[in-house]
């Protein structure tokens, strides 16, 4: 491949931006400066830097968020800062998206990919992708509530019952709620038709994904075994 196009490839700007960069100097690999965007190389774990940043060759970006709290999954934010601001510029010119979305006062794992076949893959109902939810409610959660949610609830304006993959309750007021799906606002109205409250929500575990390892707002990459689901 050549420099210029893997630039490209990588988020970093238009064709003119990337030559532009090769131009200025500001584009090195192994320790050398190149300036040539003709010159051919292997992609292929190739770690380059640009602007005395380091970055590796990836020919999918796949990575992880731990989203904070007031933050939304949205390009055109309204209320809040977008959660792609949280994101490296070259990231969101390459078009990573959010795959599937959390409420803006949700936290927790929220992945990112610019693979539009993966996002349609993984939020698909077909691909039964488990996403874990650790819910604090406002009342005290009953044996009674797991099992409605684990028999399933009827929500409004759904003609079916939705059930959770798992349930169990974790403190007096909190439980792990597992689903499969993805309707609109699910994990508060399922709790709701159970006739319980969500005062805080944070998903913890999104296709075997986790996020103990980052503050609110950072992100990384993907390891190869999280990433097998693609």
């Amino acid at each position: 491949m050549r420099i210029a196009q893997l630039l490209f490839t990588q988020g970093f700007g238009s064709r003119r931006e990337c030559a532009g960069l090769l131009r200025a100097g500001q584009v090195a690999i192994g320790g050398v400066v190149r300036t040539e965007g003709d010159d051919e190389i292997e992609p292929e774990g190739l770690r380059f830097h640009v602007r005395g940043e380091p970055w590796l060759y990836r020919e999918r970006a796949l990575l992880v968020m731990n989203k904070p709290s007031h933050f939304e999954c949205s390009q055109k934010p309204r209320h809040h800062p977008g959660v792609y601001s949280l994101l490296p510029l070259p990231l969101r010119r390459r078009g990573v998206q959010a795959i599937g979305r959390l409420d803006e006062d949700t936290t927790g794992v929220l992945l990112f990919t610019d693979d539009g076949a993966l996002i349609h893959r993984l939020t698909s109902p077909k691909h039964h992708a488990a996403k874990v939810y650790e819910v604090q409610c406002r009342h005290p959660v009953t044996a009674a509530q797991v099992e409605q949610l684990r028999a399933g609830v009827l929500l409004h304006d759904e003609p079916v019952t939705v059930r959770a993959a798992a349930c169990e309750a974790t403190g007096p007021e909190a439980l792990r709620l597992t689903l499969t799906e993805g309707k609109y606002h699910q994990v508060k109205r399922m709790i709701a038709a159970a006739g319980n409250r969500v005062e805080a929500l944070h998903r913890s575990d999104f296709a075997g994904v986790r996020v103990d390892d980052l503050a609110a707002g950072g992100w990384r990459w993907l390891t190869d075994d999280e990433s097998r689901f693609g």
